[in-house]
């Protein structure tokens, strides 16, 4: 028999408990906001949310937020949530010469399947708010402008 860790009760006293255990089970909707902004960098063509960047896999708005906060994949990404249903607001930024359709259904598709698998919460609406389109070189500018301003800061802060 495999050893039980963390369980200090015997298995006949928690048979012989019939009743049933009330409680709920809620979510904060940065918890949502988190599970959808970590879904969307498997998004192709989908290069920015609401200022964070995606390059190299993963969202960030600059060198200082990428190594010191691990929140910021909820920037831009507004929820609704309640108990058994969640809506999604979202402005982003698109690859030039991508297809905006298909970004689109693959952002309802992820966000949807990726908070239902964790939260069994049903995703009822997703809109998607396309400020902008780039280029990967717009992108990696922008990218190497908010290194130098993070650096130029942090010799401001010195």
């Amino acid at each position: 028999m495999a050893d039980q860790k963390g369980t200090n009760v015997p298995t006949s006293e928690v048979k012989e408990t019939n009743g049933q255990v009330s409680g709920e089970l809620t979510f904060e909707d940065k918890v949502i906001q988190k599970i959808i902004g970590i879904a969307l960098e498997k998004v192709d063509g989908l290069l920015q949310v609401d200022g964070l960047l995606q390059v190299d896999g993963g969202f960030f708005s600059n060198m200082a937020e990428r190594i010191s906060n691990s929140d910021n994949v909820t920037n831009g990404i507004e929820t609704e949530v309640d108990k058994e249903q969640v809506a999604v607001d979202l402005d982003v930024v698109v690859e030039y010469r991508k297809d905006a359709q298909k970004i689109y259904e693959q952002i309802k598709k992820v966000a949807a399947e990726q908070v239902k698998k964790m939260t069994h919460l049903d995703v009822v609406e997703v809109n998607v708010h396309i400020e902008d389109i780039k280029t990967k070189e717009e992108i990696e500018q922008d990218k190497k402008s908010d290194e130098k301003q993070s650096d130029n800061s942090d010799e401001s802060d010195n």
